[in-house]
């Protein structure tokens, strides 16, 4: 039994485990000398294998997750009469030098009524097992071996048979000094029948070397296998080693979903990924943890994020609901685009586009400066000759409404769709890569200046001598696009001015549902015959300008 790794602190597992790496490499080079040596850090994270924790619920699934990914991503919360995690979560594992994708599941109760939450949890974690090639049985060391804990053995046999699990006592800091009891857990847990057990605390860090190397192995002779398989086309895939670099060179488009409780957010997910990756169902508040998933769509990498839906006064409640909503609001932060979700049928029952929550999340969108597109889903709720009408209305007073609400951005696509009956795919990417491309727009100075020589002429000022003067206009940033405005004399420009400027912007430029900034610095006057020192003073401007306070956001 593997118990001597639980001496290894949990700061220091990792430096212990690179050590013990190149000890281990001296020491078994013998055993290992005709096996080709994998470097998983330079591996494609798509061929690299899929390691999936199972267990029971409350064994610490998703703290073991949070802890090979090293971020806290997964929610976790001491529940024992609720299940927090939900929904699958993919992230990119890193235990030294190994690097394989790992899936954190819901808790497994075989008991479940059918059609209940824990029954169609269970079966979407069937689902995914069947592609994942390894899995972590996790067990709680504390309370030995349940009987759920048995169940979950049976499920595992009958659901992956061609999956032999690694048997991980976690929480094992408890009995740290008790031998007796370490002894005692790990004879009960040969009981399932996959192996000896490894000792582990997901909370504190004890034992990742000893799941590194019951890990290594197995990961090792499936990528040699992949390798071997994937030989042929591996010469086949050096001339084409241009068109890599031009993908790696897009950057890959963060989407989130974000909108208020059961208006559909999960369903359009899995519209987007065409697989059932997370739970739906007419509950409301089924999402508590923000589901990162990463596909392809035309040659373009997208990582989607499935958020919880956002509450009102959210401060006031208690428990994993709180921290959803916490969760989701970074969420928001890190995105590109945020895609916001209303729902048609309450739309048509309330007369009105946008509640107080929908317009915060809008709101919030634009502060932030992410690209922002609005998605009315369920509009087949409004199918029919008797609800022709209100359709046609619907569609017709949304754009409106959301213009009226959010008068900074103007230009805000919306798209109409049904998540349920699966149309509606193409138009929302096709949407939200239109967004993107305009986030990350780029202007030359020289266009710039041409376009304000020529919007200056068509506008005219009552007073023309009082207008303060733009020198030079140009762009120091994209993701959103921000310009500055460089001022003769230091008398800035009028919030009528700012508002003109930007709308002309948008317009000419198409940049519509996208948050344009422009900042202002005065550039001093100098006398005549020195030309180019006022150059040289434009020049530092553009240097400093984006650590200048003063901007206005449009």
């Amino acid at each position: 039994m593997r118990f001597c790794t639980l001496s290894v602190s949990g700061d220091d597992a990792c430096a212990k485990l690179e050590k013990s790496q190149l000890h281990s490499k001296n020491t078994k080079e013998a055993t290992f000398v005709a096996k080709k040596h994998i470097d998983f850090t330079k591996i494609d994270i798509n061929l690299l294998p899929t390691v999936m924790i199972v267990g029971r619920p409350n064994v610490g699934k998703s703290a073991l997750f949070n802890r090979l990914i090293r971020r806290r991503e997964a929610l976790v919360y001491n529940t024992p009469d609720d299940h927090v995690t939900r929904d699958i979560r993919e992230g990119l594992a890193k235990l030294g030098d190994l690097r394989f994708r790992v899936l954190d599941s819901a808790g497994l109760e075989t008991e479940a009524s059918s059609g209940s939450i824990l029954s169609r949890t269970a079966g979407m974690t069937a689902n995914v097992l069947t592609r994942s090639q390894f899995a972590i049985f996790l067990i709680d060391v504390r309370t030995g071996l349940h009987p759920l804990d048995k169940e979950v053995g049976k499920w595992l046999r009958r659901h992956a048979p061609g999956v032999n699990p690694i048997v991980a006592m976690n929480k094992s800091e408890s009995l740290h000094y008790d031998t007796d009891s370490f002894a005692e857990g790990a004879m009960e847990a040969q009981i399932l029948g996959f192996g000896e057990p490894i000792a582990i605390s997901a909370e504190t860090g004890l034992g990742m070397v000893a799941l590194y190397e019951a890990l290594r192995p197995m990961l090792e002779d499936y990528m040699v296998r992949v390798l071997d398989d994937n030989s042929s086309q591996d010469e086949n895939f050096k001339p084409s080693s241009d068109c890599c670099k031009v993908d790696e060179s897009k950057l890959p488009l963060q989407l989130a979903i974000v909108g208020r409780p059961n208006v559909g957010k999960s369903t359009i997910l899995n519209t987007l990924l065409q697989e059932d990756r997370v739970l739906v169902g007419p509950e409301a508040g089924l999402t508590r943890d923000s589901v990162r998933a990463q596909f392809q769509y035309q040659g373009r990498t997208v990582y989607l994020v499935d958020t919880a839906g956002w509450l009102q006064r959210a401060d006031r409640q208690k428990g994993p609901a709180s921290l959803s909503v916490m969760q989701s609001r970074k969420n928001l932060m890190r995105a590109h685009v945020v895609a916001l979700v209303l729902d048609a049928e309450e739309i048509a029952k309330a007369r009105r586009s946008m509640t107080h929550a929908e317009v915060v999340i809008a709101r919030r969108a634009v502060e932030e400066g992410r690209g922002l597109v609005v998605i009315v889903n369920k509009m087949d709720l409004l199918k029919g000759k008797r609800n022709s009408t209100l359709y046609k209305k619907v569609v017709e007073a949304v754009p409106q409404e959301i213009q009226m609400v959010m008068p900074q951005v103007t230009g805000i696509p919306v798209i109409f769709i049904s998540a349920i009956e699966g149309r509606g795919r193409t138009a929302v990417m096709r949407q939200v890569i239109d967004t993107y491309d305009k986030w990350c727009l780029r202007l030359s100075t020289a266009r710039l200046n041409r376009w304000l020589r020529k919007v200056m002429s068509r506008h005219s000022w009552k007073d023309q001598g009082a207008q303060t003067k733009i020198k030079y206009f140009t762009q120091v940033k994209a993701r959103p696009p921000t310009f500055v405005a460089f001022l003769s004399g230091k008398t800035m420009l009028s919030d009528t001015y700012v508002k003109f400027l930007t709308k002309s912007l948008k317009e000419d430029f198409d940049l519509g549902g996208i948050p344009i900034r422009i900042m202002q610095r005065s550039v001093p006057r100098v006398s005549g015959g020195s030309g180019s020192k006022s150059g040289q003073s434009i020049g530092r401007g553009v240097g400093r300008i984006l650590s200048d306070k003063r901007s206005v956001d449009a």
